[in-house]
């Protein structure tokens, strides 16, 4: 398994080493022992998976807040996606930059996003499957988001369609207006 870690501190590509024959594959996508190697100590509580059936399906910006924010561990397990963290820690030297990945079936990526960032994906290709490990359970009180095309922010989607977004993510607010309480630590 390789880790790397992003210009955005914290925000991490993991790379599962794959085993294949004639009988297909096997990798190992998370391994609290490997994950610990690098530093990284996790207790995940909760998983999800979404599924998205247009090319062009946007979710995001989202985050959690204080005490229930989520360090998430995400990968696509069916088609591809643009995965997007954006720091919003007030005070970070990268706060409002953005970092994008394509995580596919095919690569078997994963994105590491610790707390204080919000995440969203674009879909590009047809029926996507997104699952994702959570540290904290998912707490309504707590939901946040950010607008995806904050121009304050600047994300350069990788495909130039109208996204297909809930009805939530199309009203989300701009950056500057969002509520957040996270603040960057050394």
């Amino acid at each position: 398994m390789k880790i790397t870690e992003t210009f955005l501190q914290g925000v991490m590509v993991v790379e599962p080493t794959v085993f294949g024959d004639h009988r297909g594959w096997f990798t190992e996508t998370y391994s609290t022992a490997k994950f610990k190697e690098h530093g990284i100590e996790l207790d995940f509580v909760q998983d999800n998976q979404s599924y998205s059936a247009t090319k062009g399906t946007l979710r995001g910006l989202h985050y959690q807040l204080h005490p229930k924010a989520q360090t998430k561990l995400v990968r696509c397990t069916r088609g591809v996606i643009f995965d997007v963290v954006v720091d919003i820690r007030k005070g970070s030297p990268t706060y409002s930059k953005w970092f994008g990945i394509e995580l596919s079936a095919e690569n078997k990526k994963q994105l590491l996003i610790p707390k204080g960032f919000a995440h969203g994906f674009m879909t590009l290709t047809e029926d996507v499957e997104v699952q994702y490990k959570c540290d904290e359970l998912y707490a309504p009180e707590c939901d946040g988001g950010i607008l995806w095309n904050d121009p304050a922010i600047g994300i350069e989607w990788p495909i130039e369609v109208t996204p297909v977004l809930s009805a939530k993510d199309e009203k989300a607010p701009l950056l500057k207006d969002a509520n957040l309480n996270f603040t960057y630590e050394l």
